[in-house]
C-alpha cells in the first residue's frame, strides 16, 4: 500500500469524496482484474489523507437516471441478475450478480450527488471512489468491466440543470472511453477529450480525422513517457478545453497509464496525474467557477493505483 505523506488539514477548494460500501460487493469472479481490492486500496489511501468530514455516502441513483443514457433492455439485464450470486456474463469480461444492481446504483448515484453538490457553490470539487467503472459502457451494451456509464449519467444529469449549458469530459485512462464517446458523439454541448494508448482495447479512438469538432481523441504509442504525455496535453488538448470554456468539468480518472500497470504499457508516474489535474483545475477555476467532478475508472496495479489516485485528489483539493 502506498504511504501517505501526511493528512490534509485544510484545503483551498471545497472538496467532497463520495463512496459506498455496496461498491465493494460487486465481485465478477475469482481472479478478475476489476475486483473489490482495487477500490479498497484507494479508500485506504484516501482515508489516511483526508478527514472524515469530507466524506459522503453515495446516494442511490434511480433507474430513470440510468435511462437518460442507456437503453431499457440493458438496464433490465443488469437488474435481473441472479439472486443466488451466480455470475451472469454480459460480455467476455463483464459480469453481474445479485450484488451488482446496488453497486451500479451507488456508483452512478455518486456522480449525480457530486454534480448536484458542485453546482451549489463555487470552487466545489468532488471525487467519486466507486466501482464498477463506466467509460466502456455505451447506450445498449455493458463492456470492458463497465456495466453502466457513470460519467455519462453524471453529464446527462448536469445538463438538466440550467447552470450548465456545456461541459467537458476529460478521460486520461490508458483505454479509450468508447462508450462515453458513443453516447455523446452527436451532442455538441459536451466536449469529450481523451488521451489513450495506441492499439489497446477497445481499439477505438484512433481515427481523429473522422471525429466531430467536440470529440478530441489522441493516442500515445506504447512506452510513451511522462514527457510525451505532458507535451500532448499542454500543447494540444488543454488549449481545446480552454477554447470550449465549459461550465462544468468532469473527469474519467483512470490510472492504468502508470508504468507499473499490467493492463497497458505507458510509462507515466503518479506525479503526471497530479500535473494534469492541476491544469484542469486551473481551467475549471477560470471558466467553470472551480466546479470539477472526477470519477474513478481503471487502474490495476494496486500500489500505483492508490498513489496515483491520492496524487489526483490532492491536486483537486488545492
Amino acid at each position: 500500500m502506498a504511504k501517505c505523506s501526511g493528512t490534509i488539514s485544510a484545503v483551498m477548494a471545497e472538496l467532497r469524496i463520495y463512496s459506498h460500501p455496496a461498491c465493494l460487493e460487486h465481485i465478477p469472479g475469482n481472479g478478475h482484474p476489476e475486483n473489490p481490492i482495487r477500490l479498497q486500496c484507494v479508500l485506504d489511501a484516501l482515508h489516511q489523507a483526508f478527514p472524515e468530514h469530507l466524506w459522503r455516502q453515495a446516494p442511490r441513483a434511480l433507474r430513470e437516471d440510468l435511462l437518460r443514457v442507456h437503453d431499457e433492455a440493458l438496464v433490465e439485464r443488469i437488474f435481473s441478475a441472479d439472486q443466488n450470486d451466480a455470475c451472469h456474463w454480459l460480455d467476455a469480461d463483464t459480469a453481474c450478480m445479485a450484488a451488482t444492481p446496488e453497486a451500479v446504483l451507488r456508483a452512478a448515484g455518486a456522480g449525480i450527488g457530486a454534480v448536484e453538490w458542485v453546482l451549489e457553490g463555487t470552487a466545489n470539487r468532488a471525487f467519486c471512489a466507486v466501482r464498477p467503472p463506466g467509460h466502456h459502457a455505451d447506450a445498449a451494451h455493458a463492456a470492458g468491466f463497465c456495466l453502466v456509464n457513470n460519467i455519462a449519467i453524471a453529464a446527462a444529469h448536469a445538463l438538466s440543470n440550467k447552470l450548465v449549458r456545456r461541459l467537458a469530459i476529460v478521460d486520461f485512462d490508458a483505454h479509450h472511453g468508447d462508450g462515453t464517446e458513443a453516447i455523446f458523439r452527436l451532442d455538441p454541448r459536451i466536449l469529450y477529450v481523451s488521451s489513450h494508448q495506441q492499439g489497446l482495447y477497445p481499439f477505438t479512438g484512433e481515427s481523429p480525422d473522422t471525429d466531430p469538432p467536440h470529440i478530441l481523441n489522441r493516442t500515445l504509442p506504447a512506452e510513451s513517457d511522462s514527457a510525451a504525455f505532458r507535451q500532448l496535453w499542454q500543447n494540444e488538448l488543454l488549449p481545446h478545453i480552454e477554447t470550449f470554456a465549459p461550465d462544468l468539468l468532469l473527469i474519467s480518472a483512470g490510472f492504468d497509464a502508470h508504468r507499473a500497470d499490467p493492463m497497458a504499457s505507458l510509462q507515466l508516474q503518479s506525479e503526471d496525474f497530479a500535473w494534469l489535474t492541476e491544469r484542469l483545475v486551473a481551467i475549471a477555476d477560470h471558466y467553470a467557477q472551480g466546479r470539477v467532478v472526477s470519477m474513478l475508472e481503471g487502474g490495476y496495479a494496486l500500489e500505483a493505483l492508490a498513489e496515483s489516485t491520492l496524487a489526483h485528489v490532492r491536486a483537486l483539493a488545492t
